[in-house]
Parts: structure tokens; C-alpha cells; sequence
């Protein structure tokens, strides 16, 4: 065994989530019924699966927690942001997502979560009208505000750790732009002139954790922490980083699928990916614009899988299509057809169909669990800036795209850089190879 710090989960964990719509809510509420035995986290890695440590006869295999050392779930606070006034427990009912049955024998406690005021700016999310906002007149006064709300609720709850979430809408698309979002400096000065166009609130949730001691993770799309600043901000705060975009239905599909096509080397010609979805995520997503965000992060799945360099011959034509329909009558049971066109020996067209109908929070609440953990473990153990090895949770993996790096999109590979990371957290050998 290797010698490897890693801090012991000591004191309360705080996950500090942006957003009380389904998804946070689905979140609060399964662990908050889980640790009282009348729900189970399943889906969960952190609290189910099992790996490999150890080879030959030296070899076990054992749950995450008994590897490295997790925050425990009765030992988590919950606190929100939101620009709805609702408390969680009227959020949850409002989401429609679980039943009553699976909401009330918690609902002293989701009463209890009221939801902070966001720091919002409504050009960054057009169909959205809360009135629950700060009122803040540049974006680092929002910074300052969102910093004040961390520090108060370490008090208030006694936690000695906390994580900040984002779970919260797609903001529209904020391009890179090399002049505020290449070093820390320009970014703040831009966040102190006020520069509404290129620092999205969501920079401002970011960097007030990061200041603030607490990993962030991005859980939409947004392109929030992957900017060079943040990532120097991440750097200088010694905080893990993690995003983007939960990585729930379709695309998790398309990473595990994907891979069969490439493995058996079957030519793909093309693949139609399409969503009917009828939540608040559905409604921000029929704004173009917040389209475009996410549009950009689903499209980049295929392409590092099934590469057109290494196999012109099987993927130098792809025609690839992601589409978001906003369908208000299936709410947060969302459904996505990927229609996927393959050819084989001498060229023969075949095809493959999958239909997915999927409960958007019910996928994604293992995910915010696994990453708040998987985080503050991080943090524990020193590691700090992008954490590559949570890519298996994330859509559109973080990855240094100014040295021209490219993200590890294949579920199998990027389920080998998780297991290696427990296990080099754990002290032992990171044995697995990513070919």
C-alpha cells in the first residue's frame, strides 16, 4: 500500500445546491428518506458499487466507502438557492417527481430547507421569473452576497465542509472570450466593472465557493468553470473543479452505446438523437439560445468515441443531430429516440433504434450524490482543479481544451479513471490502464 494522506470525513458535510427545482429536490428528499431506511440510494456508485483492489491473491473487492474515507449521508446539511420563494418540501410537491408517499415522512425536514435568494440575471435564462433574487448591483457584489450566504450557513449548521452544486437551468451559451476569461485578474475586473455579457451568474456561484473553501461542480451545461481563470482560481484556492452537464438519459446512452459500434468496427453513417421533455428544463431549453449550450455539449459525445481520424473509413461521414422538444405534458418523464444508422461488411446499411423513457431527476439524483461526495473526498485528499476522474457522471467532460486536450467520453474508459482515482485515494494501486 501506498502512504496517502486523505483527511478523514470529520464534522457535518454541507452540499450547498443551486437550483430547488425536480432535480434538487428528488436529491434532498431520497437521502433524507435513505437515511432514515425508507428509501434506497439506487444508482448511486458511491453507496453501491464495488471495486477491485489488490491483485492475485491479495484481491478484494469493496464498496467505495470502505476503500477511502466518504462523508456519511446522516452527516450532510442541505441548503438551496433558488429564485422561487418555495421551500423544498413545496418545491418536491410542485415537481411532481416522487409521490406523497415518498415526501412526507420527510416533509419536517424539506419544510426546514428555504431556499436562499439567487444571484440571477433573467438575459441568462429569458423564460424564468422568480422575484426571490438578490438585488445586486455588479456581478461581484453578487460574488460578495453568494460568499456571506456560504459563511452563514457553516455557522448556522455546524458544518465543517461544504460543496456547492449547480442544478439549477441552462444559461445561454457564454463563448470563451480571451480577454476576460483567460486569467483570474481579467475575470474579476470584469466581475467588478460589471460585465453582464460575458460573466454569467453562474461564475459568480463558482467563484464564491471556490473563495470560500468549497469544491464546485457544474451540473449543466454552462461553461461556468471552463474558462483558464477558474481554472487558475482553482489552482490558487487548492479546490477540486468538476462539470459539465449531469449525464443522465441520452447521453448516457450514447457513451455506453457508442463504444459497441467502435469495439465490433462497424461503420456509423449517422446518429439522430431527440428528447421530448416537459419540466422547467424543457421550458429554458425551447429558449434557442439555451439550446445552443446544451446542444454544444451533447454534440461532443460521438465524436472523441468514434474518431474520424483513426477510422476514416467507418466514421469520416457522421451526420450527427441532437434535437430538444419542450412537450409540457410528460413534465420531468422526459423520452429520448436515437435513431442510429451503422453499415457493415461491404458497406450493407443497418439500423438500431433505442427508446429511452427516462425520469430525468430519478437518473440524476445518484449523480449530484456520487459528485458531492466524490468532491469533498477530493478535497480531502489534496487534489485540486479539473477532476478528470468524474467524467463518468458528466455529459460534456472538463478538459484543458488550450493545450488541445480532448475529454475521455467512453463510459468504460472513463468508469476505469474513477476506479483508478478510489483506488490511489485509498492508498492502492491505480491498476487499471486506459489503452
Amino acid at each position: 500500500m501506498e502512504h496517502v494522506s486523505v483527511k478523514p470525513a470529520e464534522g457535518k458535510l454541507g452540499i450547498m445546491v443551486v437550483g430547488c427545482g425536480a432535480v434538487s429536490t428528488t436529491f434532498i428528499t431520497g437521502v433524507l428518506m435513505a437515511r432514515k431506511g425508507l428509501a434506497k440510494p439506487i444508482g448511486s456508485v458511491t453507496q453501491y458499487d464495488k471495486i477491485r483492489i489488490g491483485k492475485g491473491e491479495n484481491k478484494k473487492y469493496l464498496h467505495y466507502g470502505d476503500i477511502v474515507p466518504l462523508a456519511k449521508l446522516d452527516d450532510i446539511e442541505f441548503a438551496v438557492w433558488d429564485l422561487y420563494p418555495q421551500n423544498a418540501y413545496q418545491a418536491a410537491v410542485y415537481a411532481e417527481v416522487l409521490k406523497a408517499k415518498d415526501i412526507e415522512p420527510v416533509r419536517d425536514e424539506l419544510e426546514k430547507i428555504k431556499p436562499l435568494k439567487a444571484a440571477f440575471d433573467k438575459n441568462f435564462a429569458k423564460r424564468l421569473d422568480g422575484d426571490h433574487v438578490k438585488d445586486c448591483k455588479t456581478r461581484w457584489d453578487m460574488v460578495e452576497a453568494l460568499r456571506e450566504d456560504i459563511r452563514q450557513f457553516k455557522v448556522e449548521k455546524g458544518v465543517s465542509r461544504v460543496v456547492v452544486i449547480w442544478a439549477a437551468s441552462t444559461e445561454i451559451y457564454v463563448p470563451y472570450d480571451e480577454n476576460c476569461h483567460q486569467t483570474l485578474a481579467q475575470l474579476e475586473k470584469a466581475m467588478k466593472e460589471d460585465d453582464r455579457e460575458h460573466i454569467a451568474p453562474s461564475m459568480c456561484y463558482a467563484y464564491a465557493a471556490l473563495t470560500e473553501g468549497a469544491p464546485f461542480i457544474m451540473g449543466a451545461p454552462n461553461t461556468t468553470v471552463d474558462i483558464p481563470a477558474m481554472w487558475e482560481l482553482a489552482e490558487k484556492t487548492h479546490m477540486p473543479i468538476a462539470g459539465k452537464d449531469f449525464k443522465t438519459g441520452q447521453t448516457l446512452v450514447k457513451s455506453g452505446f457508442a463504444p459497441i459500434i467502435k469495439v465490433r468496427n462497424l461503420g456509423l453513417s449517422g446518429w439522430f438523437s431527440t428528447n421530448i421533455l416537459g419540466n422547467r428544463d424543457g421550458l429554458v431549453l425551447d429558449e434557442p439560445a439555451n439550446f445552443h449550450t446544451k446542444e454544444v455539449s451533447k454534440l461532443s459525445t460521438l465524436e472523441t468515441i468514434c474518431k474520424a481520424e483513426d477510422q476514416p473509413d467507418l466514421y469520416g461521414n457522421i451526420y450527427h443531430k441532437v434535437r430538444i422538444n419542450y412537450y409540457p405534458p410528460r413534465n420531468d418523464n422526459k423520452e429520448g429516440w436515437d435513431n442510429i444508422d451503422i453499415f457493415g461488411w461491404m458497406g450493407y446499411p443497418m439500423q438500431i433504434k433505442i427508446n429511452f423513457l427516462c425520469r430525468d431527476s430519478i437518473l440524476a439524483a445518484p449523480l449530484l450524490l456520487d459528485l458531492t461526495l466524490l468532491s469533498d473526498l477530493a478535497a480531502r485528499a489534496g487534489r485540486y482543479g479539473t477532476q478528470r476522474f468524474l467524467s463518468f457522471f458528466l455529459k460534456s467532460p472538463m478538459h484543458d481544451y488550450t493545450q488541445g486536450e480532448e475529454p475521455v467520453n467512453n463510459l468504460f474508459d472513463q468508469y476505469v479513471m474513477l476506479k483508478n482515482a478510489i483506488r490511489e485515494m485509498g492508498g492502492y494501486e491505480a491498476d487499471e490502464e486506459i489503452d
